[in-house]
């Protein structure tokens, strides 16, 4: 078998393993269509490829996913290099997405944290001052929960895709960000 087979058939069977999220994923999709019905915004973040995923949702927020609908707002903490440069100079690592959630999180916002292994620093200190600041957190989560498992609190979602291999979760990550794309546009134009 190529390797390239085995990427395919590994990816596939990812997915098929992961397809009791579903009540999770809708659960998601309606919290966001109520927050952005509510006037309220999602803030996104994550690290490397988790990064690109908060990106790729906000992009599909603020622009269209498949449909003509009115533009959403999803603003993704990881594009502005500027910012997280000075943060990171200036205090820490650990603080370049709390620092943000903490400027611009309202109550009724929510945070979406992305990540494959749920024990990124700036992840958990950017959940912790959602709660401070009153925002609903959504975690698209991977492997076993890790450490933010501890810090999500009785209305939070942590959606945890399970497997071992980050580039498989990061996989079901995008998928599942199709999904809630898909949803939030069936409740607003259908």
């Amino acid at each position: 078998m190529s390797i390239i087979s085995e990427h395919f058939d590994a990816s596939a069977a990812s997915i098929l393993n992961n397809k009791h999220l579903e009540a999770h994923i809708e659960k998601i999709a309606k919290t966001l269509y109520t927050c952005f019905e509510n006037g309220g915004k999602l803030l996104i973040c994550g690290n490397g490829g988790s990064a690109a995923d908060a990106q790729h949702l906000s992009s599909e927020l603020l622009n269209r996913y498949k449909r003509e609908r009115r533009e959403l707002p999803g603003i993704t903490l990881t594009a502005d290099g500027s910012t997280l440069t000075s943060i990171g100079n200036d205090y820490d690592y650990s603080d370049v997405f709390s620092k943000q959630v903490r400027a611009l999180g309202q109550p009724g916002d929510c945070l979406m944290v992305i990540t494959t292994s749920g024990n990124s620093a700036n992840i958990i200190k950017a959940v912790e001052v959602a709660h401070d600041k009153l925002v609903t957190v959504i975690a698209l989560n991977g492997k076993t929960g890790g450490q933010l498992n501890d810090f999500m609190h009785g209305n939070d979602i942590n959606l945890i895709v399970t497997g071992d291999v980050t580039a498989r979760i990061q996989e079901v990550h995008g998928l599942i960000i199709h999904c809630i794309c898909e949803l939030i546009d069936s409740y607003i134009l259908d």
